[in-house]
């Protein structure tokens, strides 16, 4: 979706000032926003994906405003409340007022260091043959979808060339809204600089973005 979080390439924002020295949380609450989401997301009841959506559909002057450990606690609200774990007044006590619902899982802090450590694949088999190799020339779909989606705005109706197949991933887009994995070929796609923003790029740079296969189209349609 056409969300807050989508700020590739636009202008207007200001620069990007590194944080020297950054720790990994600047307050104590935020710890706990990470262990909290951390948990909730293995539980079961919804995926990675979806909790991605749930981020990028906050109002955009409440994404905005927000810090970072923030926008996963806002999205994790809805989350929780949306499949019944949790309903406002509870949100607004601050504790809970009913005993708990069924979960799928529950993760015990023993066995957070070995679930951490062992991450979590996304990389399935496809039933397709690849459509793109490296070297063919594309151009990313000019598609404006109201739900998930891992297609950048800034590339999208421009023409790129594929560097790379890396295999074929759960598609965001699919699985973000209970429509399963749908696995599908992902690909490494240059575009130049010059194409995405115009003469008035930096000369010579270019940009790298995964593409799931479903976002893009051979260039010679381009006309069409």
């Amino acid at each position: 979706m056409n969300g807050p979080q989508d700020l590739g390439g636009q202008m207007g924002h200001g620069p990007i000032l590194p944080e020297p020295n950054e720790p990994l949380f600047h307050a104590e609450w935020e710890k706990r926003a990470l262990a909290i989401t951390l948990a909730m997301g293995a539980c079961g009841a919804w995926t990675i994906d979806t909790s991605r959506h749930a981020r990028e559909s906050l109002p955009p002057a409440t994404y905005l405003a927000a810090s970072y450990y923030e926008i996963w606690i806002r999205a994790l609200e809805n989350l929780l409340t949306a499949h019944g774990l949790v309903d406002k007044p509870e949100l607004a006590a601050g504790h809970a007022l009913s005993p708990a619902g069924p979960v799928k899982r529950v993760l015990k802090a023993a066995a957070v260091p070995g679930v951490l450590a062992a991450g979590s694949p996304y990389d399935r088999p496809c039933a397709s043959a690849p459509r793109f190799k490296p070297g063919d020339r594309v151009m990313a779909r000019n598609d404006h979808v109201a739900t998930h989606t891992r297609l950048p705005r800034y590339i999208r109706g421009r023409e790129g060339e594929i560097v790379a197949n890396h295999g074929s991933f759960v598609l965001p887009d699919s699985n973000a809204h209970g429509r399963g994995e749908s696995p599908i070929w992902c690909y490494g796609v240059r575009f130049g600089a010059e194409e995405l923003w115009g003469a008035g790029a930096e000369p010579g740079c270019e940009v790298m973005v995964d593409c799931w296969e479903t976002y893009l189209t051979p260039a010679r349609e381009r006309a069409a």
